[in-house]
């Protein structure tokens, strides 16, 4: 069997690739590397709130006034990077997953894994993100 007249079947599946594998990374864009430890100031934090620690790949929250919790922004639904704080929850730009402040745990899916946590200690008003 001869291809067609026109564009050769080989070049179509090679579009056909190209294009899987672009939509793909499309979803990975923001991916969080693992990060190093570092120290930020807790009073940087709001309470009920948190901050993104972007370049970092961190989020730490403080749910309750001197309670404080970090993790890793890689969304465990596909990696994306989670990049906001809105209405009490850790948002993912990507696929719309929520999570909770307090324990990074699933609000709202489609991720069904809680954050990754890191190790955060509290010494005076530092915090030392491993």
């Amino acid at each position: 069997m001869t291809d067609p007249p026109g564009i050769p079947r080989r070049t179509v599946l090679g579009c056909a690739a190209a294009c899987a594998l672009a939509a793909s990374a499309g979803c990975s864009a923001g991916r969080a590397e693992d990060p190093a430890p570092f120290t930020a100031a807790a009073t940087d934090i709001p309470v009920g709130g948190g901050v993104v620690y972007a370049e970092r790949s961190t989020i730490i929250t403080q749910p309750n006034p001197g309670e404080f919790q970090a993790f890793s922004t890689a969304c465990p639904h596909q990696g994306c990077a989670v990049t906001e704080i809105r209405d009490g929850q850790l948002v993912c730009p990507c696929h719309g997953s929520r999570f909770r402040l307090a324990d990074g745990s699933v609000e709202r899916g489609p991720a069904r894994d809680a954050l990754s946590r890191r190790a955060i200690q509290v010494s005076g008003t530092d915090l030392r993100i491993t």
